[in-house]
């Protein structure tokens, strides 16, 4: 039987999120309900609240989420009931063209659940990247579930979900940097600080922060940056040239999602180096640059899609390496907030007062 539990939606365009019953039905042949027990707060479910995703309103929010799998469909392999498991919405399809050429980071077809949650008078919800994880159980496909190691903070799981997964793997899998190489990142938020840490894990020598806010930049320090950069007094390119020898960075990984920073990025990296946007533009934004300083400067432009990671591979890998004291997860969430305050922890984010909310059930 179909179950009502409490979730938080966007039901139009820029308006305050609320606090309704969504309906959660029984879980098709390869689906699964999970029972959410902690969702990180993600910039991107403030980008479905205003409109910059896509106008299928309303939506369930949140994706960046771990719990305990409660009940499968009669086909689930995947995971059994009881598994600690991170969401995630890459569930590939091992079928598409992406797929089959052995490029499974890239799926073009990825899986989510086969029937919709709905409010109470049965309005179909659209989940948040397939997902839907501000809820108290949602329901998925067994395939966006990955099961890792039950002694790890569920609220610290979670963030591999998306944001630090995104950065750890723009810097990683995307920007493939390697030991003693010069890394910056532009962009000090969640995702531009996991990508510090991605770039430490990956053995760089000079990793530089750039940002226009003094409290992020501590935040890189803290987290591994070996030099920091303000760019609201400090032309960023010239600083990144000055603390590179003059030559500019091996990789510039952007994790701003702007025209301008982008533009930035570019010229701050040493010829035949690598550009790697994390950051998320906007539908309206546009590009403006020579043609010949493409083509005059070589090296690689890259897009980092949920930092080409496969969850099956990274997600346990990266909680292990938080096990061992490796990789400082925790450090990531600033506070634990309850279910009805995601609308104030969208404030927080916005302020820049916060590395990552987390709703806690």
């Amino acid at each position: 039987m179909s179950q009502t539990v409490k979730g938080v939606i966007a039901r139009s365009e820029g308006a305050e999120v609320e606090l309704v019953d969504v309906v959660v039905p029984d879980p098709g042949a390869n689906d699964v309900i999970v029972r959410i027990q902690a969702c990180g707060v993600c910039h991107t479910d403030l980008a479905y609240r205003d409109g910059g995703i896509n106008d299928e309103y309303p939506f369930l929010l949140g994706h960046e989420a771990a719990g305990i799998v409660e009940t499968v469909g009669e086909n689930v392999t995947h995971v059994a009931e009881g598994d600690f498991v991170v969401l995630n919405w890459r569930a590939v399809c091992g079928e598409c063209r992406a797929c089959k050429r052995g490029q499974l980071e890239y799926c073009f077809d990825t899986h989510n659940a086969s029937t919709s949650m709905t409010l109470a008078d049965g309005t179909e919800l659209s989940p948040a990247l397939g997902i839907g994880a501000f809820i108290e159980k949602t329901l998925v496909h067994e395939g966006q579930c990955t099961k890792v190691d039950s002694s790890a903070d569920p609220a610290v799981a979670g963030l591999l979900g998306c944001g630090v997964m995104a950065g750890v793997g723009s810097a990683v899998n995307t920007g493939q940097i390697k030991r003693g190489e010069s890394v910056a990142v532009i962009g000090c938020g969640g995702v531009g600080v996991a990508a510090i840490v991605g770039a430490r894990l990956a053995g760089a020598g000079t990793i530089i922060a750039v940002d226009i806010d003094d409290t992020k930049l501590e935040w890189a320090k803290d987290f591994g940056a070996t030099a920091t950069v303000n760019s609201s007094g400090t032309d960023p390119v010239e600083a990144i040239r000055e603390l590179t020898g003059g030559f500019g960075a091996d990789v510039v990984i952007e994790a701003v999602g702007r025209p301008e920073t982008y533009e930035q990025a570019f010229y701050a990296r040493d010829l035949a180096g690598r550009v790697v946007l994390v950051g998320v533009p906007t539908p309206e934004m546009r590009l403006d640059l020579p043609l010949l300083d493409f083509f005059g400067r070589g090296g690689a432009l890259k897009s980092s899609w949920y930092g080409d990671c496969l969850p099956e591979r990274d997600f346990p890998m990266l909680i292990d390496l938080h096990q061992q004291g490796r990789l400082p997860l925790d450090k990531f969430v600033t506070e634990r907030i309850s279910l009805d305050s995601v609308e104030a922890a969208f404030d927080s984010m916005k302020s820049g007062s916060v590395l990552r909310s987390v709703v806690t059930l």
